[in-house]
């Protein structure tokens, strides 16, 4: 039987039994090894919290007949446990037909496995937990191939870019250091010839790629997290500024307990959140903050509260007089 099989039926046995249960009659019961036995009783105590009691006496376990009376829960996973596992199995059932698919086939039922070691049916998780994906954009699958075997093997790149602020594609010449899945999309930060500096391409924008005549540009790990973790969001570069936001009390509730950056600062003020947030491009900040409405004010820095002012009275013109 499996983990969840046998941790199910521990349970059992120590919640109807009226005295401590000898740890040999356990592991027969089971039909388990010793390792097995004491490794299933240390998950179901400490990752659990059963009250489970060792009798010296009896070489035995038993539940504290003085502790509330103790159920399994639903799921045996942790959030992050149970997150990657579904993560996974989406992202596995979505692979085209390839060279790894008979590889994709196991991986699959390793992962339906692992589901099924959490205390319910994988195919009940599955239905009933769902990741959601946010506006996810297509990337051709011989873009996402070559991109990222760029990436593993250092290899220059030439590729027509056609970025949203431009009306026209364009070639550029560039070194791909590490692929970037942000919000549900795919990103490769590299080094860009035109440019000459650290860029993000988003591989959705990507038309064509194609090996570049070039020698391999590397750069060390320590400047890439730098570059990648500075500001806010998938805008990368150091930090040249920080965003003040002051949320109303009823937004907080919510914002407070969210992570914009690993280097955020927060605090209350007057019964508002107040939010500081480095940032190297406005773009996707400011977007953020225009989704809150009327609910957050940026306080600082100027430029950036003058450009959030002039979106909200762009966006206040297309209901003149207040006509819905």
């Amino acid at each position: 039987m499996n983990r969840a099989d046998r941790l199910f039926h521990l349970h059992g046995i120590l919640r109807s039994a009226r005295r401590p249960v000898p740890f040999d009659t356990l592991r027969e019961r089971l039909e388990v090894s010793t390792a097995t036995l004491k490794r299933d009783i240390r998950y179901l105590r400490d990752h659990m919290e059963a009250p489970i009691l060792y009798d010296r006496g009896h070489n035995g376990y038993r539940y504290d007949p003085d502790a509330p009376e103790f159920e399994l829960p639903g799921i045996w996973f942790n959030e992050s446990e149970l997150h990657a596992l579904l993560a996974t199995q989406q992202l596995l059932d979505s692979v085209q037909p390839g060279l790894l698919g008979p590889s994709i086939g196991v991986l699959k039922t390793k992962v339906r496995k692992l589901l099924g070691e959490g205390g319910q049916r994988a195919e009940l998780v599955s239905s009933r937990v769902r990741l959601q994906p946010m506006a996810p954009r297509r990337t051709s699958f011989e873009v996402f191939g070559q991109l990222s075997g760029a990436v593993l093997n250092q290899r220059p790149l030439t590729i027509s870019y056609h970025g949203r602020e431009r009306d026209t594609p364009g070639l550029r010449s560039i070194h791909p250091y590490r692929l970037v899945h942000y919000r549900d999309n795919w990103y490769v930060i590299a080094y860009c010839d035109q440019a000459e500096d650290l860029r993000t391409f988003a591989l959705d924008r990507i038309h064509s790629v194609r090996p570049a005549a070039t020698s391999f540009r590397d750069t060390s790990e320590s400047d890439l997290n730098q570059h990648i973790g500075a500001g806010f969001g998938i805008f990368t570069g150091a930090a040249r500024a920080w965003a003040v936001l002051r949320f109303t009390t009823e937004r907080a509730r919510w914002v407070a307990d969210e992570h914009w950056h690993p280097d955020q600062i927060g605090r209350w003020v007057a019964g508002a959140y107040e939010l500081q947030v480095p940032y190297s491009d406005p773009r996707e900040l400011v977007m953020d903050i225009l989704k809150y409405g009327p609910d957050v004010e940026v306080i600082a820095p100027p430029e950036l509260r003058r450009r959030v002012a002039e979106r909200l009275r762009a966006a206040a013109q297309q209901y003149p007089d207040g006509q819905g």
